[in-house]
């Protein structure tokens, strides 16, 4: 899709009346259309507050929704707030990606600095001619513990064997990561939803593929049943496995995410370090501008 050449924050925001904002939707870690992970995009939040900002997050209905603010800063592109169903988060994946996208189509840009709720990410973009054809975030690096609610949450997925420790990620959202013997397995998961709404965590749930990896994510505590595609566990996961010899630190992962509801994704994470002192992680995808229009928030 051609993109109109738009100057963010041009002139002031609209305060009363009919409050009419722009809106663009992109599919986040694919390259075809209605495919990934769906994403609402808001190039202008201003005179948006949080709980019209949620408001327009349901009223899309999507995993995710993000509004654009003037970052403050000149070496940052965009101050970004990141909205669930449930609530503000301050910070996820392909909320991240699918702003840079946008914004480096309108900015001709190869670097693309965010600011989030949990600090500044800047994205690397690769570009061919005109066309962006791959994006890279630098991740917040994740703190990690182990789960203290890790038999009620077997109990909630329906099962009785894993592998790896169950433990905790935070890198802004909080990820529990459950490993599944099986591909088989994984597939055939059909969580209690209204009890695992009860655990204040996303739940990733993975396992071993012939290709890579492949990863199931179920966060209705967010408002998101299952999740087609989780930036912000990628990067967590390939700390998860290197710090357990799964992998090897600098090895870079694929993981397959979204087939069991029909939104196919693809997501490239890797960690870099060692078990003692992880440096750096990163995570990388594609996107796909499908759909802009207008919306009338009041």
């Amino acid at each position: 899709m051609r993109i109109p050449q738009i100057k963010l924050w041009d002139g002031e925001p609209e305060q009363a009346g009919e409050l009419i904002r722009g809106f663009f939707v992109a599919d986040v870690f694919t390259g075809t259309p209605l495919e990934g992970n769906q994403l609402g995009i808001f190039p202008d939040g201003r005179g948006l507050d949080g709980d019209l900002m949620l408001k327009a997050t349901r009223e899309l209905k999507f995993s995710e929704s993000v509004f654009f603010l003037p970052p403050g800063d000149p070496q940052v592109d965009a101050h970004v707030r990141i909205f669930t169903p449930g609530g503000e988060i301050p910070f996820a994946g392909h909320p991240t990606l699918g702003s840079a996208w946008l914004l480096g189509e309108l900015l001709g840009k190869q670097t693309i600095t965010l600011r989030t709720g949990a600090g500044l990410v800047p994205v690397e973009l690769k570009w061919d001619g005109d066309t962006i054809t791959f994006g890279q975030m630098s991740q917040p690096v994740p703190a990690w513990e182990p789960y203290d609610r890790t038999a009620e949450l077997l109990a909630t997925l329906g099962i009785v064997e894993y592998g790896l420790p169950v433990e905790t990620y935070v890198n802004g959202p909080r990820n529990v990561y459950v490993e599944i013997p099986t591909e088989t397995a994984l597939d055939a998961l059909e969580p209690d939803m209204q009890a695992l709404a009860r655990l204040p965590v996303n739940v990733s749930c993975y396992t071993k593929t012939a290709g890579g990896w492949s990863s199931r994510m179920f966060a209705p505590a967010l408002g998101v049943q299952e999740d087609p595609a989780t930036g912000s566990a990628a990067g967590p996961l390939a700390v998860h496995l290197a710090r357990h010899g799964r992998i090897e630190f600098g090895e870079e992962i694929e993981i397959r995410q979204g087939a069991q509801i029909n939104r196919p994704s693809v997501l490239y994470a890797r960690a870099e370090g060692t078990a003692g002192a992880v440096e750096r992680v990163l995570v990388g995808g594609r996107a796909v501008i499908v759909a802009r229009g207008e919306y009338r928030l009041a």
